[in-house]
């Protein structure tokens, strides 16, 4: 069994990851209901459909922060030690991860105003540097097998690798949707997040002790 050297990083990451979704929530507010202009149950939920746009925002950025702490734990499984580069790396992420519920409040006051495109974009350049510090960490960890376990799974390593070298070039898509449609880039965002979820529900089928090898056979 390697010996575990990641545990006080991880332990404070998932701190910050927790953080970051609870502040979400709090940009959720319904203003006061007036009595008088509310007839009927009916009229109360009209008034409670007009935040479906910062509820939007919401889920679409508490699956995101969600699928990046799932990937997060997905490659910790793998990296087994740390050095200064790396914990620098991780706090530059965590930065960016709880400054998401900022972009998100304003895109969720301006989504639905065609003629503001400003906080769409900021919310896609938010993740795109997500995105690049995820594998800015990845890349760092894996080279080589740097800071990986004594025996890694090469295909699982070389699978996370190819799988994250679209991250960034499709968060670059995503700001270009925003020049156009805020709506449609929040929802390319959140297929993104869908994307990046999918090999940590996969089955896992590659077990077998051939399939094992050396950290310094990893692919660069």
């Amino acid at each position: 069994m390697d010996e575990k050297d990641t545990n006080r990083l991880e332990a404070f990451s998932d701190g910050v990851f927790a953080v970051a979704i609870t502040l979400l929530v709090l940009d959720i507010k319904f203003s006061p209901f007036d009595a008088n202009h509310l007839r009927d149950d009916w009229a109360m939920w009209r008034e409670i459909g007009q935040q479906g746009p910062t509820l939007f925002a919401f889920v679409t950025s508490f699956f995101t922060i969600g699928v990046m702490w799932l990937n997060h734990h997905r490659v910790f499984k793998h990296i087994k030690r740390t050095d200064t580069t790396l914990l620098f790396l991780n706090i530059l992420l965590l930065m960016i991860i709880v400054f998401i519920p900022v972009p998100t409040t304003l895109l969720a006051e301006y989504i639905t105003e065609p003629q503001y495109h400003t906080a769409a974009i900021l919310y896609g350049i938010t993740f795109l540097a997500m995105a690049t510090c995820f594998n800015l960490i990845w890349r760092y960890a894996s080279h080589k097998g740097r800071l990986l376990g004594n025996k890694v799974d090469v295909h699982e390593v070389n699978k996370i690798s190819r799988q994250y070298s679209f991250g960034p070039l499709l968060y670059v898509v995503s700001i270009a949707i925003a020049l156009f449609s805020a709506p449609l880039s929040v929802a390319f965002s959140f297929l993104l997040a869908v994307f990046f979820a999918l090999p940590e529900i996969s089955p896992r089928r590659r077990k077998q002790p051939d399939r094992l090898a050396d950290s310094d056979t990893v692919a660069e």
